[in-house]
């Protein structure tokens, strides 16, 4: 009998070792861990708990409020991190400056879901570097219950004689090319202009629209919008979205010169040493229903054509979310415009400092 006892002790303790053993038991090891920089709320908690239950990798994430802000801490060679969400025209430099890790698309088996609108996406053909997430455009939002009559071109919102009673009350992005390819757009310009003229006029249209604005804000405007502080403000499709899930009065509308379209993507640093990690973690947000679970939870739509499936049908058809193709025509990218881009910044530092 006593062999037969022992067997099973045996079997117990080896059992017991090998559930309370990990790799990072051993001397110098760590836990698995993924380092994300992600603009804030960007993710539903409780798909980032799920992949770290599934997986064991510990997701480590950090904010940041803009892709400038971004892009300056991965220039200055800023260590730790693994996977980011720049937005379209940054992955296009970050790849010309050697920054970002070539995906293995191979670990990567559900970028097959992607949109054919997001397949050999222009700023990084054949998703070599980055697989987009979620996307969206940039307009007004605005209160329904306040602003009368509703906004329909930039105008309503730049032009200092129409803005002028809502005083105090309407906000801008804080961001150069969003708030000065407004006003290139109700000029009738590119979003992309270079030209010198064309800026000027820009930077003029916002210095008399400033005395009216309450703040330069890119984070929280919706919220202000809730809270009453704000009746009108420039801002993206997705933020206005989620806020009229929560007050019907809460409209959002591309203005009928045009907006801007842009898609935030998933990317893996060039000096990450968790690529697989980070890869395993695009894989996971890329399967359809769990995709859907976050374009339910945020309200912008997602890249993933599958993932459509699975999304509430007053996401869906929200054109407020997913627009119509008559505004899809109106919508420009932001691109990289080279050393160019110091125009923006001079531009918006003279805006803001006027």
């Amino acid at each position: 009998m006593k062999k037969f006892i022992v067997i099973p002790a045996v079997a117990l303790l080896f059992l017991v070792v090998a559930l309370i053993w990990r790799p990072w038991a051993r001397a110098g090891e760590k836990p698995r861990e993924l380092h994300l920089a992600i603009w804030a709320n960007y993710l539903d908690p409780a798909v980032v708990a799920e992949f770290e239950k599934e997986t064991g990798i510990k997701v480590v994430e950090e904010n940041f409020d803009s892709n400038e802000s971004l892009l300056a801490k991965i220039e200055a060679g800023a260590e730790g991190y693994d996977l980011i969400v720049p937005s379209d025209y940054t992955v296009q430099g970050m790849i010309r400056a050697g920054l970002l890790a070539e995906l293995d698309l191979a670990r990567i088996p559900n970028v097959k879901h992607l949109s054919p609108r997001f397949r050999e996406i222009w700023y990084d053909p054949g998703n070599r570097h980055s697989v987009p997430y979620l996307w969206g455009t940039t307009g007004i939002g605005y209160d329904a219950s306040k602003v009368d009559p509703p906004p329909a071109s930039w105008g309503d919102l730049l032009e200092a004689a129409r803005v002028e009673k809502y005083k105090g009350r309407v906000g801008m992005m804080d961001d150069a090319r969003e708030a000065i390819g407004a006003a290139l757009r109700l000029k009738g310009r590119s979003i992309n202009s270079t030209d010198a003229g064309e800026l000027a006029e820009a930077k003029a249209l916002l210095i008399a629209q400033k005395p009216f604005v309450a703040r330069y804000d890119s984070e929280t405007y919706d919220d202000l919008m809730l809270s009453g502080a704000l009746v009108m403000a420039q801002g993206w499709s997705g933020d206005f979205a989620k806020a009229r899930a929560e007050n019907a009065n809460v409209r959002y509308v591309v203005p009928r010169e045009g907006g801007v379209i842009w898609a935030d993507n998933f990317a893996v640093v060039k000096t990450s040493k968790h690529k697989a990690e980070a890869e395993a973690f695009i894989d996971f947000v890329m399967r359809p229903e769990v995709n859907a679970r976050i374009v339910n939870f945020l309200r912008y739509p997602s890249s993933n054509e599958a993932a459509k499936a699975f999304v509430k049908a007053e996401v869906l058809n929200d054109p407020g979310v997913y627009p119509p193709e008559d505004v899809m025509k109106r919508l420009e990218w932001i691109r990289q415009l080279g050393e160019a881009s110091d125009l923006y910044d001079r531009v918006w530092t003279e805006v803001k400092n006027e």
